[in-house]
């Protein structure tokens, strides 16, 4: 039953934590925004993470019916091994309570709110009676606005929200956006929003919100990690998708974690 409830929280997903924080850290650094808490900066991805995991399980709870009869969703914990729902929800509400409860004693206000708005998020698009998965608005709601919240709570951690160009969250919002239409194969959707994509990046590097050296280290791996997610849309979408969860989920969050250690160490 522990088991499977720790494998609710999806720890490897924390690829996405360690992703939005390693972007706002090069703006950290190549503004010559001086470090002095790195310790500060990894405490509040804990928190994140740990938040996420409470919210993943909160998502797996809520799609049961759904997940069984979906091949791949089909493996998820709760459906492999059967736990009181009482359970699942004491632990969810506990999670979510430790992270507040550090996070009010040891963190800004700023960064508490941050952590409440993907909880309001995440309700709204997980449960009745809005649950905004099951309708038209669920690209927004989804990976593109926590995209963006990702980033605001590292932002805050480094005591100015905007350090991070406003062009850059529009990019991020859409990137998450994107990874969405992928998933559930919107295609002409899908297509739209990456030439949309494509052509504000190339505004981004063009005025230079963006350096070559951000570009190579956040924006390329994520993009090849992608590539068999798209390919899903017209071969094997299981396997595509394994490589994809994979290649993200796996090789790229150790990377990243790296990296982000790395430029903190550097900025410190």
């Amino acid at each position: 039953m522990i088991l499977s409830l720790l494998k609710s929280t999806r720890l490897s997903w924390t690829a996405k934590n360690i992703h939005m924080y390693l972007l706002v850290v090069t703006y950290a650094y190549y503004s010559h925004l001086t470090t002095t808490q790195p310790l500060k900066i990894l405490g509040g991805l804990i928190l994140v993470t740990v938040m996420w995991g409470a919210l993943y399980a909160l998502n797996d709870l809520t799609d049961l019916k759904s997940d069984s009869k979906d091949k791949i969703k089909s493996k998820r914990p709760f459906i492999q091994n059967k736990i009181r729902l009482e359970i699942i929800v004491l632990f969810i509400l506990l999670l979510i309570i430790l992270v507040f409860a550090v996070a009010l004693i040891s963190f800004p206000a700023s960064f508490t709110v941050i952590l409440l708005l993907m909880i309001i998020n995440q309700i709204i698009y997980t449960l009745p009676p809005l649950r905004l998965k099951d309708s038209s608005l669920a690209p927004f709601s989804s990976t593109g606005t926590n995209n963006v919240l990702r980033m605001a709570s590292c932002s805050v951690l480094l005591n100015n929200v905007f350090l991070v160009p406003f062009s850059v969250y529009l990019l991020m919002f859409l990137a998450g956006m994107g990874t969405y239409l992928m998933y559930k194969e919107k295609k002409k959707w899908m297509n739209g929003l990456s030439v949309l994509f494509c052509l504000l990046l190339t505004y981004i590097l063009l005025v230079g919100d963006m350096n070559w050296m951000q570009f190579l280290i956040v924006i390329v791996p994520p993009f090849i990690a992608t590539i068999p997610l798209y390919l899903s849309n017209y071969l094997d979408k299981n396997k595509m998708i394994s490589w994809a969860d994979f290649l993200y989920h796996k090789v790229v969050l150790v990377f990243y974690l790296v990296a982000l250690i790395i430029f903190l160490i550097a900025g410190y």
